[in-house]
């Protein structure tokens, strides 16, 4: 028992250290104020500084150590006590137990900002040392030690019972979210409630896991505290817990300064955009006229104008963050600058070809362009690509950097009511007067549906070839007219106006002029599997 009192004492001494001040313990000592503070289970009891001749306070600390271990279980049962002494020539007050002294206080031990007299912080003193007395005292006693054991166990089987608690909860919360999906009774929407209830219960299961892990930490702590030996654990257990505890609340409350002006920031930048939007809506609209602003440019105006204020008050906001001049936010900053730099080469190449396209108003949304082999309507410019509908109703994806580098033709551009222009062509032989054959595709053009007839049909020779001449007929369509159905109409009704008037198209090339002529005779227009039209001819 003896040697378990020692051990005991030990661990009641460690960190047995002296405070250059005084008698009153500091609340935040420095490493060598905390070299001469003297510590019982972590708590500081007392500051020397008095020297004594050539004893320094860390000597008289290590004087003390050494005459608690000569104490046994009978000593630490007897109350600790003051005694009024005089030594090296000034008056002391000696703390003894059970007789035998433990330490000595003098008036040069004091410290004046303490405001105390010598008896004061004797009984001071005192009165920490007697509850620590009185606690290992209690706890060496057999019946508290038993009753301590019963309480272990009782707070394991609590323990085991509140993390079966909480994950018959956890299966609980889960049936009750899947009832939910099958019976759709949740305000939440069926589409995504199959997704939320299923983060829902995990993030339950989360804070069940926490919960659990809380348990167990103040389980610990507690049964530490129960007994003897392990009572220093305890106490370091709950000590830690309350500094965490407390350096985060401090946390917390510093950092409110700074994320309310992060939030002042963002408030603005929102309002600001708000405003811009307004603006722009109203120059989209016709009603607003900006310098250097058109309408179909509003789109990119407003996305870059959003970025620039959002870095603009990212920037702004950046030093008010919590933890903005740490390591840990400089090297996130490091990592996504040297991210950018690698990935946004090609990309800034498209993206910077999506802005020459929309501010030289080259395209426009609703255009029929020609791209390369691409031909259709243009259906989204993009900051990164281009999409076209095709006459197959494909929708093609061309990035802008090609579209830029390529040739485009707006067959759009010029029109002013939403028509297209058509142009088709065809070969005829010298045999065929040109004035002919320009009455003939005008015919085809008047004939054909789709037509706008208030733009007269355009005829032109472009050529005069080897064997043939290339006209080529232009005409404006309706609005709204899908260009490869106008393009078939009209090539339809071509081919039918030449076979009336028995003219031979030189398509594909004759290198020889045939002895007659190679046409479609009308009756055979309609030869099977093609059926005229009803009532048609």
């Amino acid at each position: 028992m003896n040697r378990i009192v020692i051990a005991f004492l030990m661990c009641f001494l460690s960190s047995l250290v002296v405070n250059t001040y005084a008698a009153e313990p500091r609340q935040e000592p420095t490493e060598k104020e905390r070299a001469r503070t003297v510590y019982i289970f972590h708590q500081p009891i007392v500051m020397l500084q008095a020297k004594f001749g050539l004893t320094t306070p860390e000597e008289r600390v290590l004087r003390i150590r050494n005459t608690l271990r000569n104490f046994t279980e009978a000593d630490v049962r007897e109350p600790l006590q003051v005694v009024s002494v005089t030594r090296y020539n000034q008056p002391g007050r000696l703390i003894v137990m059970n007789g035998k002294p433990v330490m000595l206080l003098t008036q040069g031990d004091l410290d004046e900002g303490d405001d105390l007299t010598l008896d004061q912080a004797a009984r001071r003193v005192l009165a920490r040392m007697e509850a620590q007395r009185s606690a290992l005292s209690d706890q060496y006693n057999s019946g508290w030690l038993a009753l301590s054991a019963v309480k272990t166990v009782a707070g394991l089987v609590g323990l085991v019972l509140f993390w079966f608690g909480a994950y018959r909860s956890w299966r609980w919360v889960r049936r009750v979210y899947r009832r939910r999906i099958f019976e759709n009774k949740s305000w939440i929407p069926q589409s995504w409630r199959r997704f939320i209830g299923a983060i829902e219960t995990r993030l339950y299961a989360l804070l069940m896991i926490l919960l659990g892990i809380v348990a167990l930490y103040v389980w610990l702590s507690w049964v530490f505290s129960l007994f003897p030996w392990t009572r220093v654990w305890g106490e370091s257990l709950g000590d830690w817990s309350v500094r965490v505890v407390r350096d985060f609340a401090l946390s917390i409350v510093s950092a409110l300064p700074g994320l309310m002006i992060v939030l002042i920031i963002f408030l603005i930048t929102a309002f600001i955009l708000k405003l811009l939007k307004v603006v722009l809506n109203q120059v989209e609209a016709g009603r607003l006229q900006l310098p250097g602003i058109h309408p179909e440019t509003v789109g990119a105006t407003r996305k870059l104008i959003s970025v620039v204020v959002w870095l603009f008050a990212l920037s702004a906001a950046y030093p008010f963050l919590p933890g903005a001049n740490s390591l840990a936010f400089k090297g996130i900053s490091v990592f996504f600058g040297l991210m950018l730099t690698l990935g946004s080469a090609g990309v800034m190449n498209h993206a910077m070809s999506g802005l020459v396209l929309i501010y030289s108003r080259a395209l426009r949304k609703g255009d029929m362009i020609r791209v390369a082999d691409n031909e259709g309507l243009v259906s989204e410019i993009g900051m990164l690509a281009t999409k076209i509908i095709t006459r197959e109703n494909y929708v093609v994806t061309v990035p802008n950097a090609v579209v830029v580098s390529g040739k485009i033709t707006n067959l759009s551009a010029q029109s002013t009511n939403g028509g297209v222009n058509l142009t088709v062509g065809v070969t005829i032989g010298y045999d065929t007067p040109w004035r002919q054959v320009h009455a003939m595709l005008e015919l085809a053009a008047k004939r054909a549906k789709g037509i706008d007839l208030s733009q007269p049909p355009l005829v032109r020779q472009l050529s005069l070839m080897d064997w043939y001449i290339s006209y080529e007929l232009q005409v404006r369509l309706l609005p709204d007219v899908s260009l490869a159905d106008a393009r078939n109409e009209l090539h339809s009704n071509i081919q039918d106006v030449f076979n009336e008037f028995n003219v031979q198209i030189m398509s594909p090339n004759f290198v020889l002029q045939p002895e007659n002529s190679v046409m479609v005779a009308k009756e055979n227009w309609y030869t099977a599997p093609a059926t005229p039209p009803e009532g048609g001819k």
